[in-house]
């Protein structure tokens, strides 16, 4: 294996999360590939075609040439616009063109991260033309397709792997974003503390300070008097992180103490990825 060890637990990740994927969709009869997903506009053969269009660019295919339409609601800025392309191309396919096309794109990324022997930091492509490090594209990867999983088991009616490897990236992806949401999208008071307890199949308790120049830092320790607290279960925590839900559809499934303005402020701009 000539992949970087910092690299190895991404590709066992995407490994994991894209063969369950490939599970689930394969017995699927022609409607059910149109069920809705709780991602946004996309149904089943959407959120497929999405993961067989980014895992064609991460093996530096072309991008297909294809105008999309203009009657696409969920479509509404460029990032938008950049990944419904490798969606809205494939919208027509038929049930064996899609699993068809899907096992092969896993057999061929398979194969490249077998040979992969570039470093961490080597520059490659991200969405919109972006230059990304190596690894920064594959932590990516690996918590996108897993998101996509959940998007898939949802419409499905299939729950599970919230605790596969992909979940521990998906865990450490959203907390990254956390000190954003709480100290910039929420304005939380400087120098206060805001304290977050998820339960579940991925269990963390973890605290965002915010300090006197209104910066926020994630940090393990509990809090003593925190500004606010929120209690929650990882599957909701996810799909609020993913814009997969409001707080008010799940308010009965999180427990607000302290400043409830400042609480709601948290919850109104959780969404980090959609």
């Amino acid at each position: 294996m000539s992949l970087h060890p910092t690299l190895q637990p991404y590709a066992d990740a995407w490994t994991h999360s894209v063969e369950a994927i490939s599970e689930l969709v394969q017995p699927l009869v022609e409607g059910e590939w149109n069920r809705r997903t709780p991602c946004p506009g996309w149904s089943v053969r959407d959120v497929v075609s999405h993961v067989i269009g980014m895992d064609c660019e991460a093996l530096g295919d072309p991008r297909p040439i294809h105008s999309l339409p203009r009657d696409l609601f969920h479509v509404t800025n460029e990032h938008q616009r950049y990944m419904e392309m490798q969606v809205d191309v494939r919208r027509h396919h038929t049930a064996p063109e899609m699993t068809s096309e899907l096992e092969h794109t896993i057999i061929r990324r398979n194969r490249q991260l077998r040979n992969e022997s570039r470093e961490p930091g080597t520059k490659v492509r991200g969405p919109l033309g972006a230059e990304i490090t190596l690894e920064e594209s594959m932590r990516y990867r690996a918590f996108d397709i897993w998101v996509h999983e959940q998007d898939l088991r949802a419409a499905l009616g299939r729950p599970g792997d919230l605790d596969s490897p992909g979940a521990h990236v998906a865990r450490d992806y959203l907390l990254d974003a956390l000190p954003r949401v709480v100290a910039e999208k929420a304005d939380a008071p400087r120098s206060s503390a805001i304290v977050f307890d998820v339960h579940g199949p991925v269990e963390f308790l973890r605290t965002i300070r915010v300090d006197i120049q209104g910066r926020g830092t994630l940090e393990t320790a509990p809090a003593l008097g925190p500004a606010a607290s929120l209690t929650l279960d990882w599957e909701t925590y996810v799909r609020l992180a993913c814009g997969r839900t409001t707080p008010e559809a799940v308010a009965d499934r999180v427990k607000t103490e302290g400043d409830q303005d400042l609480a709601s402020a948290i919850l109104r701009n959780f969404t980090v990825t959609q």
